[in-house]
């Protein structure tokens, strides 16, 4: 499932004054590691509420030491837990570059607290605040290009149903600077059709084309799933897209045939597979998630489709057929908050061809924007003409990546666990 990766919580305040500007990150009390952090930035002789003044002269190493004290800062307030697990040995480094996810983060950070000062900035030097946000931008696209993985596209590979998708989806609302195409070694993803900067919006998707459970409630089968006990609203859409997937005349026909016959997730692996992982910490994963399907699937059927045989065919409710629709849903669901607030599981179609990496392009995703009523993928750093565009699924380790979604990380995956006892995980580094 494609998880929410939102910016972890933080409150900006900007003052103005005669003689400058002053700026401040706090550290919000909301965030669950609030006091670690708190710790941590009084260690440094960081004041967690105290304010970084920005006065004249405005000189190119005036405007550095400024950047320099918020980006500090903002590095440990954009800690995760596994970041403070490993750092927290050594206090120094804490404030130096850590890994290319925290210190993208916190140069984010950094520039909506510059953008929320100009904005508030009526009668003071916004050029200056504007040449710190440039010198953050140049930080920004100095990562990108130092993190920038090459692509190279599958020759003489078809993309028919993949560009009917786009064309279907550009025609219902649709907004991409992505096309799609099958990378070597990676399956499909989607490629910038041009250079994007950061801040682009690579991708925006109207609520009107996302599989919500809205699809289930206006279904024929809804009034039989909502007096079944202890069914979620998940299993409802999961059970919907197993139909839906044949049927001809749907609104997402175009998504359905897009869709691959096989996922090759962990899931579906052969006897021959697991054999060769027996010991390891994977397969113990993908038995116990295929007995918790199993035993999900034995619930509903062959129940469901002995008392309601017309609308749970029993050619369409199989148990391969399940397996597959768990799949999709692992692999390709995301979860999406809407403007009332409320979080629901969904596909997201032409989103799914968007790839993960611990690096990625794309960092803050997920909430529909209540003025255009879109869903929108605005970039965190540069993505050039030709180049695959990455986002996040997640803190996943390797093994839930392979047990879920079908694949592992090139890259060293800071999110790998090792158990020790029977109560803890020892995160790996990178």
């Amino acid at each position: 499932m494609l998880m929410i990766y939102m910016q972890q919580q933080q409150q900006y305040v900007t003052t103005n004054h005669d003689d400058g500007h002053s700026l401040l990150l706090k550290l919000s009390e909301n965030d669950p590691l609030f006091h670690k952090k708190k710790k941590l930035l009084q260690l440094l002789g960081i004041s967690p509420d105290e304010c970084i003044h920005l006065k004249a002269p405005y000189t190119a190493v005036v405007l550095n030491s400024v950047l320099d004290q918020l980006l500090q800062k903002a590095r440990i307030m954009t800690f995760n837990e596994v970041d403070l697990y490993f750092d927290a040995t050594d206090v120094i480094q804490l404030v130096k570059f850590n890994n290319p996810r925290n210190e993208l983060e916190a140069l984010h950070s950094v520039l909506l607290l510059i953008d929320n000062s100009i904005l508030s900035a009526k009668h003071l030097r916004v050029d200056v605040l504007q040449d710190l946000r440039e010198m953050i931008l140049d930080k920004i696209n100095a990562l990108g290009n130092k993190i920038r993985q090459d692509t190279v596209l599958a020759q003489n590979v078809s993309c028919d149903k993949e560009t009917c998708l786009l064309q279907w989806g550009e025609g219902a609302g649709v907004q991409t600077k992505l096309d799609i195409a099958y990378v070597e070694g990676a399956g499909r993803g989607a490629i910038a059709r041009e250079n994007l900067k950061a801040g682009d919006i690579a991708l925006e998707i109207p609520v009107t084309v996302i599989i919500s459970e809205e699809a289930v409630h206006k279904s024929d089968m809804f009034p039989i799933l909502e007096k079944f006990e202890g069914i979620t609203s998940e299993t409802m859409l999961l059970l919907w897209s197993m139909k839906e997937k044949h049927n001809r005349d749907s609104n997402f026909k175009f998504y359905f045939d897009a869709l691959p016959a096989v996922f090759n997730t962990g899931l579906s692996f052969g006897v021959d597979a697991l054999l060769e992982l027996d010991g390891t910490l994977l397969l113990e994963e993908i038995v116990q998630a295929k007995e918790h399907l199993r035993s999900q699937y034995d619930e509903l059927f062959p129940a469901l489709y002995h008392d309601h045989p017309d609308i749970f065919p029993p050619d369409l409710y199989t148990w391969e057929h399940f397996l597959w629709a768990c799949e999709l849903w692992y692999s390709n669901s995301m979860k999406v908050v809407f403007p009332d607030e409320r979080f629901q599981t969904c596909l997201v179609p032409v989103a799914g061809f968007l790839n993960h990496s611990i690096n990625p392009h794309i960092m803050q995703y997920g909430k529909v924007d209540s003025t255009t009523n879109s869903l929108k993928f605005p970039l965190s750093r540069p993505c050039n003409a030709g180049e695959q565009c990455f986002l996040s699924y997640g803190k996943l380790s390797c093994s839930h990546l392979v047990t879920f979604y079908g694949f592992s990380t090139q890259a060293d995956n800071p999110y790998d666990v090792i158990p020790i006892g029977t109560s803890s995980v020892f995160y790996l580094s990178e």
